[in-house]
């Protein structure tokens, strides 16, 4: 009897102490969240840190506790979700014909599962979500080639001798395997140079489009996405050509003016996708920073811009304040972040680490950019197979040809930390980075699963701490200095 009285006792105190918590956190002042129960207090944020010293590689660091009020003593970067700007499609790099080659035939079967699965699966992995891929050759190639080479002097203006061959011996297998793990990876498709055939000098390097040619090459590029298709590789969007501007290299390229492209797609290339019923977007431009009047002058033709979704930008020169200026004179259409590369010129890795943040990752995509693409996704540790280009480019991983060893570079860290925690269809929100938090830069995005992230960046030598806050959740943060760091809360 004595037992069960002190068993009644226990339970009756052991209710009250749970009333009672819980009426603690019904406090009558508590009011509900305008913003929804995406503000309510979660309890942590997640940290993702890479350091410019190599302490720390893209390694998770202990959660942040989420506090419901303001930490003041510190600069504030407020998140509003209701202001939002562009949706993202994605970040990525190339995946040229030599870094298909090497992936492919460089590292055993378990080597390459495993450097794929880290590339490109969203958990295990950094989910890397768009691709460009050349068509044809380019400078980072096993040799020159198209897709319909002839003999000297004749020419197929059938497309009777049109083949993905060559992109079957590496680039295809490859694709199809990162396929199996990001089936809705985003690829873009662009060509170097036209078949020889095509051009007004009878070469793949220099020249220009034979205006009778322009028919015929609108035909190769529904070729050219047909064919991926039917290897179950779905190519989402292209651009006319690389590089338009610079047609005098040592590799296959093309010049191709404004005018001319813009008669191209007007005449040629858009009505041709439009009568296949292909839905592939085409993108303009695809040059450096340096010329805004080349993009904004085929946006003003408004029977070539029908066909138009955007235009694409390199970073070799000029400031990224350029795409900005693309945006305000055609806001309408959307705007691509489209190669960059590091090299041996540079060494440095917090300052590599910093400045790709800083310009390629985080000014683009204030600039109204939909994706951020680095070059090379793969290079050896010669800095090839090269095929007339840039002979100390760095890969984005370095595969060592001779013992199938990788290496991870500087640029891998610089995409992880967009392409991990900000996914496809996630909306650039407003984070404004107050005055007094000097060298930082920042950029945040609202996931299409409620989820957030706010990648910051300290290009200073010296240790930042500010407050983060969005609604109810508030997190303080000290970012070492030439460092990263990715904060993601639900």
């Amino acid at each position: 009897m004595k037992l069960i009285s002190q068993t009644c006792c226990f339970t009756f105190l052991l209710l009250i102490l749970i009333i009672g918590s819980s009426f603690q956190g019904c406090d009558k002042n508590d009011t509900p969240d305008p913003e929804g129960p995406d503000t309510v207090a979660a309890s942590k944020a997640n940290v993702w840190l890479t350091r410019g010293d190599k302490l720390a590689l893209l390694q998770q660091q202990g959660d942040l506790v989420i506090k419901p009020v303001v930490y003041s003593n510190w600069p504030v970067i407020n998140i509003d979700t209701t202001v939002a700007y562009q949706a993202m499609e994605g970040f990525g790099a190339a995946l040229t014909g030599s870094s298909a080659y090497l992936i492919n035939k460089k590292l055993t079967s378990a080597g390459r599962k495993d450097l794929l699965e880290d590339l490109f699966d969203t958990v295990s992995g950094i989910g890397i979500s768009y691709l460009r891929l050349t068509m044809g050759a380019s400078d980072f190639s096993l040799s020159d080639f198209t897709y319909d080479d002839v003999t000297s002097g004749s020419s197929d203006f059938n497309l009777d001798n049109f083949s993905l061959n060559r992109d079957l011996e590496d680039v295809v297998p490859v694709m199809k395997e990162i396929a199996s793990l990001s089936p809705r990876i985003r690829l873009m498709g662009t060509p170097w140079s036209p078949p020889a055939w095509m051009k007004t000098n009878g070469s793949l390097k220099g020249g220009k489009l034979r205006t009778d040619c322009y028919g015929v090459y609108a035909d190769y590029f529904v070729r050219y996405i047909q064919a991926m298709e039917s290897q179950g590789i779905s190519i989402a969007s292209v651009t006319p050509q690389n590089e338009p501007l610079y047609y005098t290299a040592n590799y296959p390229c093309m010049e191709m003016q404004s005018g001319e492209q813009a008669e191209f797609i007007r005449n040629h290339l858009g009505p041709k996708f439009a009568a296949n019923s292909i839905l592939t977007k085409i993108i303009i431009y695809d040059h450096n920073w340096d010329n805004t009047n080349y993009a904004i002058s085929i946006l003003n033709d408004a029977a070539a811009r029908q066909y138009i979704a955007g235009s694409a930008f390199h970073a070799y020169a000029g400031d990224v304040s350029a795409m900005g200026i693309v945006h305000n004179a055609h806001p309408d259409k959307d705007l691509y972040f489209t190669e960059i590369s590091g090299g041996a010129w540079a060494t440095d890795f917090a300052s590599n680490l910093v400045w790709n943040v800083q310009n390629i990752f985080i000014g683009t995509a204030k600039n109204w950019s939909r994706s951020a693409l680095l070059w090379n996704l793969a290079l050896d540790q010669n800095y090839g197979p090269q095929n007339g280009g840039c002979n100390n480019c760095r890969g984005v991983v370095t595969i060592n040809s001779a013992t199938g060893q990788v290496t991870r570079n500087e640029e891998y860290y610089a995409i992880a930390h967009f392409s991990k925690f900000v996914r496809p269809g996630a909306v650039r929100i407003s984070s404004p980075v107050p005055g007094t938090l000097t060298n930082i830069v920042a950029v945040a995005f609202l996931n299409p699963d409620g989820s957030k992230a706010l990648i910051a960046c300290n290009i200073g030598a010296e240790a930042r701490t500010f407050a983060l806050s969005q609604g109810k959740n508030n997190v303080a943060y000290t970012l070492p200095g030439q460092s990263v760091a990715t904060i993601t809360w639900p």
